[in-house]
């Protein structure tokens, strides 16, 4: 299949060598870019200078990609799946990753750990609530730092000849600006995004498990199943 899979302009990734993998051909389409906040950055490596964090944790590639270069002290590192992981360890940070790919699995991971910690989170300013209250019914304390903002690009995307389209999070859904039609399949990359999607009133015809590669390989589950009936 011919899929387009949403990603930031200017932040497209090597989605085209990992579904070849799967017998498919991917392209990026853009509903949204990232703005960043130089000052945010900033005042968030300042806090990890001054040690006041016990734990950082990468809840997507792109704040590992702009954090990275600029630290010099490491408290306990967790990335949220290996593509946030190959981020830092390009820069030859030891970090932990997450066996899921949600944030709602972090606090269970760390487990009683967490309890009197404090938790640096560099992110996207979009509100998971669920996150932080979480660390907070466990314990820990919570310090968000929203070093980019996320806008809609206002592109239309592009779907001629596509067979498929990907939603890779709940807002790259909500702000793009497309047209579904006859024939189009519609794929969510992880539960989040398909419940989202669903409150929209549009069925995903396929989930992932929140990464690209759990995605083609469920896709392709759904293909050879409905080839087979």
């Amino acid at each position: 299949m011919k899929i387009a899979v949403t990603r930031l302009l200017g932040k497209e990734k090597n989605d085209s060598a990992r579904c070849t993998q799967f017998g498919h051909t991917c392209y990026s389409v853009h509903p949204l870019r990232s703005e960043i906040r130089p000052q945010v950055i900033t005042d968030f490596i300042e806090a990890v200078e001054h040690d006041e964090f016990d734990c950082i944790f990468f809840t997507s590639a792109l704040p590992a990609k702009i954090i990275a270069p600029l630290l010099n002290r490491f408290p306990r590192i967790i990335a949220i799946g290996p593509q946030t992981a190959k981020e830092l360890q390009h820069y030859e940070i030891d970090c932990e990753t997450l066996t899921s790919f949600y944030s709602k699995d972090f606090v269970p991971y760390l487990g009683d750990w967490i309890r009197g910690k404090h938790i640096g989170i560099p992110r996207a300013d979009v509100p998971n609530p669920s996150l932080i209250e979480a660390i907070t019914a466990a314990g820990g304390t919570p310090h968000e730092f929203r070093c980019y903002g996320l806008e809609s690009t206002g592109e239309s995307l592009n779907l001629e000849g596509a067979d498929a389209i990907l939603f890779t999070s709940a807002m790259s859904y909500t702000k793009a600006v497309w047209m579904n039609r006859p024939g189009l399949m519609v794929i969510a990359i992880g539960d989040i995004t398909a419940a989202t999607m669903r409150e929209a009133g549009m069925n995903p015809g396929v989930v992932g498990d929140g990464s690209l590669e759990g995605t083609m390989r469920a896709l392709n589950n759904f293909l050879t199943t409905k080839g087979s009936n």
